[in-house]
């Protein structure tokens, strides 16, 4: 087993130092072992599993990476869950390549919840995409509204606003979008009598890390308009990936119910609520 994976295993799945090497010593498994009212997902088959790994409490040299050993999935004889020993780097490059075994691995493996309560991260990360939508959106329309006669003149009017009121307004425009697409996805999702709502949030949360591809802009410089599209409709390509692994159903449903969150966004934006007149997604 590679060096690092009982310290990515500890860390990774919010568990203190000592958990590896001390299970029996807590009232509660840590996520990822063996628990008897949870069921994980292998994420090559979705052969349902009762653990992840297994911690020892007699292999306490974690830098010779023994203090776990990965459970064995009974039906495709492969390891569960291979992404436990693995970091964040690796789960982003296989989220932006849109893997389905890195969907099942944080959808019902790691942020997947019983009671249906968001986990602490997805969160955090909500926050950020938010602030990363707005800078996104405020750069593009500096860039377009020049350019267009429609929504030159309102731009016009809110440039004249202090800096503050300016970020508000964009800050609003873009938490206004979000929670209409993920509610009304969230709606009809009830049509596929999932129990869930909540992991349906989290599952475009999770797909929606895309859109913190434009951080490159402070290193190099681009078509602020083109990026923002590219990145808008790659977006949505990840959403229904997400919604299919996450609902079970077909990529034509999955898609649907992305499509129909990116046309609400595109209706706030377009249709009179913030008087700018921008179309893209």
């Amino acid at each position: 087993m590679p060096q690092n994976t009982a310290t990515f295993a500890s860390t990774s799945l919010d568990q203190p130092a000592s958990t590896a090497t001390s299970a029996s010593s807590t009232s509660e498994p840590p996520p990822g072992t063996a628990n008897a009212s949870s069921t994980y997902l292998c994420i090559e088959c979705t052969y349902p599993v009762t653990s992840l790994y297994t911690p020892y409490s007699n292999a306490d040299d974690r830098a010779l990476g023994r203090g776990v050993r990965l459970t064995q999935c009974p039906r495709c004889k492969g390891f569960a869950d291979k992404y436990v020993e693995h970091d964040f780097v690796v789960l982003f490059i296989d989220l932006v390549l849109m893997k389905p075994q890195v969907y099942r691995h944080l959808l019902f493996n790691r942020l997947g919840r019983e009671d249906d309560q968001f986990d602490p991260s997805i969160l955090r990360l909500g926050i950020l995409l938010l602030l990363f939508d707005v800078y996104l959106t405020w750069a593009r329309i500096e860039k377009e509204a020049p350019l267009n006669a429609q929504m030159r003149s309102n731009y016009n009017l809110l440039t004249r606003q202090p800096i503050v009121l300016q970020y508000l307004f964009f800050l609003l425009l873009c938490t206004t979008e979000s929670l209409l697409s993920h509610l009304l996805i969230r709606l009809l999702t009830r049509l596929f009598s999932f129990p869930r709502p909540n992991a349906v949030s989290t599952a475009l949360l999770v797909s929606s890390c895309t859109k913190l591809f434009p951080i490159l802009m402070v290193i190099w410089d681009y078509d602020v308009p083109a990026a923002a599209k590219s990145v808008g409709w790659a977006v949505v390509v990840n959403n229904v990936e997400a919604l299919r692994i996450l609902l079970g159903v077909g990529y034509f449903w999955a898609a649907g119910l992305a499509l129909v969150g990116a046309l609400v966004r595109g209706w706030v934006e377009w249709g009179g609520w913030c008087g700018l007149g921008w179309e893209e997604i």
